[in-house]
Parts: structure tokens; sequence; C-alpha cells
């Protein structure tokens, strides 16, 4: 009987002994969970960065841009101006315009600039055969879209103020912190300080006139 339990327990001894090598075994490959906390960085400052674009903006039109694709603060703010505004639905009118006077190379290569982009219900405020009338005028109308844009990115603690446009002449910002008009007009600005590749947009509600 002793000797059936030593051989027993012996075997017992055994058997242990051979799983906790084989448990020990399975536990050496500790290096690969290194490798896979490496693989999950945190998003490059970049692309932080970009998420936010619409961080500093205001006004309620701002409700109004899409909240993604080519049109929204993140979209405009990778492109170039005279092409982000193509790709947002408040500016089919203004960017119409910008193609028939040839603005669009002028625009986009401007080092940096300050837009005052008036939306679609803006233009429509325009008697259509007046409307017409500016579209078949390219000089005119070059004066017209020229008279809203200043040069210089114009942060909102800048913009109050005398500014000169590129058509020459000067328009008038009048106000503070989020609630602004521009020029003779008292155009408000509907959603403010919107950043493109190469400017800064101030979408208003009135077109400005020379």
């Amino acid at each position: 009987m002793n000797i059936k339990r030593v051989g027993i327990i012996g075997s017992l001894a055994m058997v242990l002994s051979l799983s906790l090598a084989a448990c020990g075994g399975e536990e050496e490959p500790a290096p690969a969970a290194e490798d896979t906390t490496t693989e999950t960085t945190p998003a490059p400052a970049e692309e932080e960065e970009m998420m936010d674009a619409g961080a500093e903006t205001f006004g309620p039109g701002c409700a109004l841009i899409p909240a993604d694709g080519a049109g929204s603060f993140n979209g405009m703010a990778t492109e170039p101006v005279a092409t982000a505004a193509s790709a947002n639905p408040l500016l089919k009118t203004l960017v119409t315009a910008v193609g028939v006077a040839g603005l669009g190379d002028t625009l986009n290569s401007a080092e940096a600039i300050t837009v005052f982009a008036p939306t679609d219900d803006a233009f429509a405020k325009i008697p259509a055969a007046d409307l017409e009338a500016v579209l078949a005028d390219k000089q005119l109308l070059t004066t017209i879209l020229t008279h809203h844009v200043v040069a210089g990115k114009l942060s909102p603690d800048m913009l109050a103020g005398k500014l000169e446009t590129l058509a020459g002449d000067t328009i008038r910002v009048k106000g503070s912190g989020e609630e602004f008009t521009v020029g003779k007009e008292n155009a408000a600005v509907l959603c403010g300080n919107i950043p493109t590749a190469n400017a800064t947009v101030y979408v208003i509600d009135t077109v400005l006139m020379p």
C-alpha cells in the first residue's frame, strides 16, 4: 500500500512539474505586449488641430456650416479661400460671381487676406435684373468683389476700424467680441473667423457696394 501511494505521489509530482514548465514556457513572449502598446500612438498635433478648425468661429450662422465634408470648417481649413468657398453650400452665388470675374486664381494665390463673404440670401436681396446686369459687367463685378477683400488674416480683435480693400477704397467695421457690422450697409457677420489655408472668412448677410 505504501509503495502504491509513493508511486501515485511521484506521478502527480511529475505531472505538476511538467504543467508548471509548460506554463512557464507560455509566459516567455512578453516583449510582444510592448510592441502592441507602441502601435496605439496618439494622433499627431496637426491632426488634432485640424479636427478643431471651427473652435474659434462665432455667430448664429455657424450652425448652418456643414458638419463634415469639404464645406465644413475642417474641410475649408485645408484649401485656399476660393476653393474652400466653392464647397460651401451658403456661398454658391458668390462662387459663381468670382468665376465670372475670373478672380479664383487671384484669391487662391494671395498670401494672407480677409474675405467678407455674402451668402446666397445676401445676393437674393438684390433685384434679379440688377444682379444680372452686374454679372454681365466684368469690370463692375470685379470692383464689387474686391471691395469685400482686405489684406491680412484679421482675427476678431483686429477687425474693427477702417480697412483698405483690394478695390482701392475703404470699408469700416464696427463692433467687438462676437458682434460686428461691415460697411455702410451695416452687414451683419453671421459666422466669423473661419480659417482657410490662406484667408480668414467672415460670412455676412448683405452684399457690400463700393
